[in-house]
């Protein structure tokens, strides 16, 4: 069988199984990948392993594509694009893998093991008792060929096994340095349920050396694969390819990052209103430090700036704080017009926005007035909602400035009625223009404290909103227009008689 030379360029690869949503660590690796591809003028694979043929779908298939070129990530070669190296799907490359479990069966590196789940349990739990670590013992490694050929015919249920070597394997990580394990205690591990049905550690070894991998960089969960499949490199002639892994996603309490604590598939981010470049922000700096002050990166910045010596050995928490402040931040920089748009689809899901309502000016102006509150684009119902509707309904006591009551909010809202209703020329710079002095006016009436504004502008402001938190009265009104402001400070004033 001819034998591929080691790599001569730098070429990395993802390889998601499609059993279920796209997880926010599989994006983080990917785009580890991808960086390091790019700062090395070198190739990014995206390769699916699904030959788990149960839980396999074509549309997690499609979900990882989606969602990965949504942040920004794209391949070199891959299942929908092709590439000198395909087919880029493992259930398309059963005959690859056949080859090569041949071979190790034919230089007696792997077996066929028959032993029962019942007998296999039964060793776990002796060896267990004696406080051993518990490993298959090789029972059928030295199977007569004529019995195992008997087997088979019989169709007696059977694994493949590869024969783990008794000795310490040592490697090279460029996150961690040197790495050393005791492949004794590993014992003979099943690559494939048959010929045709290749298991993990089997299909990525295959696959890596056929498609000339020359770095693998993956989550720090698949150190302790990393032997296994090292002595399978040995034992079929490949080269083995520089490994790196990254630090392992942890949430706030230093758990393992899971789906029982919160959203973990990267199109719950994508739904609820994450900018890709915020996420893909924030995803580089859970495990990389650039080794400055510097926090906010654009992706053509971290393709220049981005190395893999520079990633970090300690788990990366995973902040949701920290990402709603970045999301925060590239929200307040976006043209209106590009995130007017971006918001639309949210608005209209929520039943608010209905065609003709609102002009585009008017829609505009709402998207500006809300965007220094959200922190990401499914903000936009809540903190705008009361822009779209006719009648607001709230509790009347949220009307009241701090320790006025009924009657004085009532004065308050009558007066700010008349200093609106005398308004010729209805824009905000007119609105502030009248409405601040007036609130001066208001206080020396009323012998209130003459620089606390609240008296005047708090009872209209909840008048126009509804909400103890929203724009100020001068931007609502404005939005509003004369008619609908009037309206509800008439509403106010209903409300608290």
């Amino acid at each position: 069988m001819p034998k591929k030379s080691e790599p001569k360029n730098v070429r990395v690869r993802i390889a998601p199984s499609p059993t279920g949503p796209a997880h926010i660590g599989t994006a983080r690796t990917a785009l580890f990948n991808y960086l390091f591809a790019k700062k090395n003028n070198g190739k990014f694979v995206l390769r699916i392993e699904d030959t788990d043929k149960e839980r396999s779908e074509q549309r997690w298939t499609d979900e990882v594509i989606e969602q990965l070129k949504w942040l920004g990530i794209e391949w070199d070669e891959g299942p929908d694009i092709g590439g000198e190296f395909e087919p880029y799907k493992q259930s398309q490359r059963l005959d690859i893998y056949e080859k090569y479990l041949k071979k190790l069966l034919e230089e007696k590196k792997a077996y066929y093991c028959f032993c029962t789940e019942e007998e296999l349990e039964n060793k776990r739990q002796e060896q267990m008792s004696r406080g051993v670590a518990p490993k298959y013992d090789g029972k059928c490694s030295h199977l007569p060929d004529e019995i195992v050929a008997k087997n088979l015919e019989e169709k007696k249920p059977s694994v493949i096994r590869f024969g783990i070597q008794n000795k310490k394997i040592k490697f090279n990580d460029l996150v961690r340095g040197e790495v050393e394990f005791d492949a004794g205690l590993l014992g003979d591990v099943v690559i494939a349920k048959n010929l045709a049905a290749p298991l993990y550690h089997f299909a990525v070894v295959v696959d890596d050396f056929e498609m000339q991998i020359s770095h693998v960089i993956r989550g720090e969960e698949h150190l302790s694969n990393t032997p296994r499949q090292i002595l399978l490199q040995e034992a079929l002639g490949f080269y083995q390819p520089i490994y790196a892994h990254l630090p392992l996603m942890l949430n706030t309490d230093r758990s393992k990052l899971s789906k029982r604590q919160g959203d973990v598939a990267l199109a719950d981010y994508h739904n609820q209103g994450y900018l890709p470049e915020a996420l893909v922000n924030f995803m580089v700096l859970l495990g990389w430090n650039p080794g400055t002050e510097k926090e906010v990166f654009s992706l053509p910045q971290l393709t220049k700036e981005f190395s893999v010596e520079k990633v970090q050995k300690a788990g990366a928490i995973f902040n949701v704080q920290r990402l709603d402040f970045l999301n925060g931040l590239y929200i307040r920089e976006k043209p209106i017009e590009k995130l007017t748009e971006l918001c639309v689809p949210y608005l209209k899901d929520a039943g608010l926005l209905v065609q003709g309502q609102v002009s585009r000016n008017s829609l505009q102006k709402i998207i500006e007035v809300s965007r220094t509150r959200m922190k990401k684009l499914s903000d936009i119902v809540e903190l705008s909602d009361f822009f779209f509707t006719n009648k607001l309904s709230y509790d009347k006591d949220l009307l009241k400035w701090k320790g006025v009551g009924d009657s004085e909010t009532m004065e308050s809202l009558l007066f700010s009625e008349k200093i609106l209703s005398g308004i010729k020329t209805w824009d905000i710079e007119n609105l502030e223009k009248e409405l601040f002095p007036a609130s001066e006016k208001f206080n020396s009436e009323k012998n209130y404290p003459e620089k606390n504004k609240g008296y005047l502008l708090w009872p209209l402001r909840v008048a126009l909103s509804g909400k103890d938190s929203s724009p100020s009265p001068f931007e609502i009104a404005d939005i509003l227009g004369r008619e609908k402001t009037l309206k509800r400070i008439e509403d106010a004033v209903k409300l608290l008689s």
